[in-house]
């Protein structure tokens, strides 16, 4: 009898356990907690306060020497940029544009040398409040400016050979830098790469000759940017051309003719004199640059004076093909030689009609490949010899 009463009394206190429990789950509301001390405390949510917002300059405040040719560049976060005052010296507005999402603003207006700006930035942020950022700077004083000149010149049609020439007026310390600056987009799209020929001037080629039909179009941003030694740039360059057809002559110093053929097809062949044994013409892949429909050739601006067997002499349709003095020119006074032996002073003399018909139906760009002359190698630095230059050295750059 004494185990079934203790049975029942331990029964008795598992119900009373489980209608604590049921009532404890079944119940509603903020959960409770009990500390040490028997007070119990509420836990609730609650949702993180809006931001304000936050806005950047750059440059930042009392910054100096900033170039001119780098962006201002305004932005915010966490809310967005509701108005922007660029000011010069005189207070005139600099235009800007801010980004359709509105988180940063951006100069469309170039700023000038040697000035104090004040940019004022206003934003609002998710708490509905606005915030303004100021900050004053002064752009740079250049030790020197320099302009670049490009060849081939803007709506020019050139030929496959054609080099992409820029000429610095001022000698460029950071090459990396400039080359930087200069966009070259065309269509098709085509690899190329910069090289150097001295401390002013670097050329852009492809490894092979242009396509005919290819879209060239350089953007050179280099106004208000630094190309080293306290050299800034004058003013951007937008040149657009076109590669126009393959026109190459092809002229042999032992069969004294050259060949000329468009887009791969022969379509003239004619007798030429190429320069004798004292004044060979030199072997290589030439680029016409320039041409005269009459001009004196005077070799004193080569180097070689009238006693030493130098000439003052008026010729017809001459094609430049080299700084040296070596053209294509019509030389009626050698037309009984041409096709026969070399006479010339270095020049392909050919005859009136047929120096006519070049200068007519060739155009800056096209090639000269001259060949079993005797003479020496054509440099790279004389005219447009870029092609006499191996890919895999000129891809170096020669900075």
């Amino acid at each position: 009898m004494y185990r079934k009463r203790g049975a029942r009394r331990a029964l008795g206190m598992v119900a009373i356990g489980l209608v604590a429990v049921l009532i404890t789950s079944c119940s509603s509301g903020s959960a409770s907690t009990e500390d040490a001390a028997g007070e119990t405390s509420t836990t609730t949510s609650s949702t993180p306060p809006p931001k304000p917002v936050m806005l950047s300059t750059g440059p930042v405040d009392a910054a100096v020497d900033v170039q001119p040719g780098v962006p201002v560049v305004a932005t915010a976060t966490d809310g967005k940029i509701t108005s922007v005052s660029l000011t010069n010296p005189e207070g005139k507005v600099v235009a800007g544009q801010v980004s359709p999402d509105g988180l940063q603003w951006t100069n469309t207006e170039p700023l000038g040398y040697q000035k104090t700006y004040t940019l004022s930035v206003t934003g609002e942020g998710a708490d509905g409040k606005a915030v303004t950022k100021t900050s004053t700077f002064t752009t740079v004083k250049p030790r020197t400016l320099t302009y670049l000149s490009v060849n081939p010149q803007d709506g020019t049609t050139v030929g496959v050979g054609q080099p992409l020439a820029f000429y610095f007026d001022e000698p460029i310390a950071d090459k990396t830098a400039a080359e930087a600056m200069i966009s070259i987009t065309t269509a098709p799209r085509v690899e190329g790469a910069f090289y150097w020929f001295d401390e002013k001037t670097v050329h852009w080629r492809p490894q092979a000759y242009w396509t005919p039909g290819t879209k060239i179009t350089i953007n050179a941003k280099i106004y208000g940017k630094h190309v080293g030694n306290g050299v800034y740039g004058e003013e951007d360059r937008v040149i657009n051309t076109t590669i126009g057809d393959a026109v190459v002559h092809e002229a042999d110093g032992q069969t004294h003719q050259v060949v000329t053929k468009v887009n791969g097809q022969v379509v003239r062949t004619m007798p030429t004199s190429m320069g004798d044994a004292q004044n060979p013409t030199p072997t290589g892949t030439y680029v016409l640059m320039e041409k005269h429909a009459h001009m004196v050739m005077d070799s004193r601006t080569y180097g070689l004076s009238l006693e030493a067997g130098g000439y003052v002499t008026p010729v017809d349709w001459a094609y430049r093909m080299s700084n040296s003095g070596i053209f294509f020119h019509s030389a009626p006074w050698s037309i009984g030689d041409q096709g026969r032996r070399n006479v010339s002073h270095g020049c392909l003399n050919l005859s009136p009609e047929n120096a006519k018909w070049v200068f007519d139906n060739s155009k800056q760009g096209d090639i000269v490949i001259v060949t079993n002359s005797g003479g020496p190698v054509l440099e790279s630095w004389d005219g447009f010899g870029d092609w006499q230059i191996p890919w895999d050295q000129w891809i170096k750059g020669n900075r």
